[in-house]
């Protein structure tokens, strides 16, 4: 009787870890098998060996252990080397946009696609990606930078 016991809370423990490692490591569900077939061997064993009572206690018991194992691997899982929490930074040497777009603010030129509303256009000799604040631009007409904001260099119609 103490040796199915032990077998039980065993088989319940190993159960409540798969579940944690499967919020961690990614297996597409080998691990939540493994975990069901833990959990489910002993169920079997208990209301077969013991007592539909007691099973009966165990699967409440699985009704809320089961979800906070979930809930206790989610918030493992930030803290795991597979989590991607590595942040690029300034400091580190990475900008989000092209240096020295700041000097178009200000400056005119063309449109070299329809802007509707991202596109391409000339200003000064280079080429630019340009967006509108959401209004058509045809092709050819004259545009003029009215600021430059994360990847954007936002552009009117000129005039």
């Amino acid at each position: 009787m103490m040796k199915l016991t032990l077998t039980i809370i065993t088989l319940q423990l190993l159960g409540l870890v798969a579940v944690v490692v499967e919020c961690i490591i990614p297996s597409f569900g080998i691990i939540s098998l493994i975990a069901a077939t833990f959990f489910l061997i002993s169920l079997y064993m208990v209301f077969t060996g013991l007592s539909p009572q007691v099973g009966y206690i165990l699967v409440v018991a699985d009704i809320f252990l089961i979800p906070a194992a979930i809930l206790f691997g989610v918030k493992a899982m930030a803290h795991s080397p597979m989590a991607l929490n590595y942040q690029l930074k300034r400091s580190d040497g990475v900008s989000s946009q092209k240096k020295g777009l700041d000097h178009f603010i200000g400056l005119e030129g063309t449109a070299l696609t329809d802007l509707r509303p991202s596109g391409v256009a000339i200003i000064g000799d280079e080429r630019i990606d340009v967006v509108t604040r959401g209004e058509y631009i045809e092709k050819e007409s004259p545009i003029q930078v009215l600021s430059v904001t994360a990847n954007s260099v936002i552009v009117k119609l000129a005039g």
